[in-house]
């Protein structure tokens, strides 16, 4: 069994591989190309499973491979019976990160 870990960045936690390329949010101060650390939340392996309380010593090491964002999500506001419409647009900045190491033997 491939060992892997749960990480957390942008207020959502995500359970990932060596090799594995996830899209997060962007992350402020960092472009392309750069090397990041996460946060080990917990790890698993083989039958060796290990939870931090809240984090394990070791960090999980990625490289941010491109810079995209999201779809346009559009907002609709409106009151009935007058004049009230708003339509707002919102576009995610997101990172596109390979996991490079996970943490063994914590």
């Amino acid at each position: 069994m491939n060992p892997y870990a749960v990480i957390q960045t942008g207020g959502k936690q995500y359970t990932v591989k060596a090799g594995d390329v996830l899209e997060i949010e962007r992350i402020s101060g960092k472009n392309e190309g750069d090397k990041v650390e996460f946060a080990t939340l917990a790890t698993q392996s083989g039958s060796d499973f290990q939870v931090g309380t809240p984090e394990l010593s070791g960090k999980v090491q990625g490289t941010i491979v491109d810079e995209t964002r999201g779809d346009k999500v559009t907002i609709l506001k409106n009151h009935k019976r007058s004049t009230y419409r708003v339509k707002r647009g919102h576009r995610q900045n997101y990172h596109a990160i390979r996991i490079d190491s996970i943490p063994g033997n914590l």
